[in-house]
């Protein structure tokens, strides 16, 4: 699996800080500019009561800031909450942040070095991964952050170990998601850690998700867009190769194509394309795979000879090391119905 830098524990109530016989807190930061959606994660997962198991945690909303907390969508969130209820904090999640270059309040990075410092975790989903690193709790830890910002993070903090594939990735006391819905994996992954494998499948249910997803964020980040296409007869080969996917394309079979020799073909192509012909020819196969496992019912045996691919062995094993999921997992999650 590479949704997580570390192997789940399966030993309940492994809740650091926490005295045995209370329940432990988990307090979530609003600030102005809220991310509605995963301010709702946080509740959802950790504030929803659950009568039915005998221990839970305790919730509450900590203002980052003074003045009005403004959430995505035109709400307006009360909390009474402030920094200070931080050092009694189990768990502290930062739900987003309103930028990647909004700067974070000092006292906020105070409270939070705080809190790490006597031993609570702290987790940030999508965007709030930019307010940890600003306290400088990231410094020579693996994170991830939405495959938007994964380039803005690592640039700005290189002393980040940016994974850009992975939905979470738990350092220490420090865990981060990927974007957005991401956050739902790295709640269930704590409850799993603090509860064990049976609440967290309990909740799961209750959300109608997976308790554990496989693969990464690699499989929903789009495609980049080719390079500026030039007259030099390789933008016509790629439309050539793309119309018969199906058929078998050697460099020498491309090199004619382009009317070139097979070494000047290759290093031209690198030149303009950026990548290697064969890559290339690789990234297009596992891209129309895609297209058709998104779009159709086409049966995996027939998708792979549609595509060119040797064999289905080559075909799983390339889709998997470029997707991140297996075809067929890939097309239960993004097939259309």
């Amino acid at each position: 699996m590479t949704h997580s830098a570390t192997q789940p524990s399966q030993d309940a109530h492994n809740i650091a800080g926490q005295d045995a016989n209370k329940d432990p807190l988990v307090c979530a930061i609003a600030y102005d500019g809220l991310c509605t959606f995963e301010f709702g994660i946080a509740v959802e997962l950790f504030a929803l009561e659950r009568p039915e198991f005998d221990q839970w945690y305790r919730f509450q909303v900590v203002k980052a800031e003074s003045g009005p907390i403004r959430a995505t969508g035109g709400i307006t969130v009360e909390a009474t909450g402030d920094l200070e209820i931080l050092e009694q904090a189990s768990l502290i999640i930062v739900p987003g942040w309103r930028g990647a270059d909004a700067p974070v309040p000092e006292a906020l990075c105070e409270a939070l070095r705080a809190a790490h410092a006597r031993g609570a975790r702290i987790a940030s989903i999508c965007s709030g991964v930019f307010v940890l690193a600003a306290t400088g709790l990231l410094a020579g830890k693996r994170a991830t952050t939405h495959w938007n910002y994964t380039g803005k993070l690592a640039e700005k903090y290189p002393d980040t170990h940016v994974d850009p594939d992975v939905l979470f990735i738990e350092d220490g006391q420090i865990f981060t998601s990927a974007g957005s819905a991401a956050g739902l994996d790295l709640g269930l992954h704590i409850i799993r850690k603090d509860y064990g494998a049976q609440i967290a499948a309990t909740v799961a249910r209750r959300l109608v998700l997976p308790a554990q997803r496989d693969g990464g964020q690699r499989q929903f980040v789009p495609r980049p867009e080719p390079k500026a296409r030039v007259g030099s007869g390789i933008s016509a080969l790629q439309d050539q190769v793309r119309s018969t996917l199906d058929e078998a394309w050697p460099i020498e079979r491309m090199a004619r194509a382009a009317s070139t020799s097979g070494r000047t073909f290759a290093r031209r192509f690198l030149e303009e394309v950026g990548v290697t012909p064969l890559n290339w020819l690789k990234s297009e196969r596992v891209a129309r795979a895609a297209e058709i496992l998104e779009n159709s019912q086409i049966p995996l045996a027939d998708v792979w000879i549609a595509c060119g691919f040797g064999s289905s062995e080559t075909f799983r094993r390339e889709f998997r090391k470029t997707m991140g999921v297996p075809p067929v997992k890939y097309r239960e999650r993004l097939g259309a119905v």
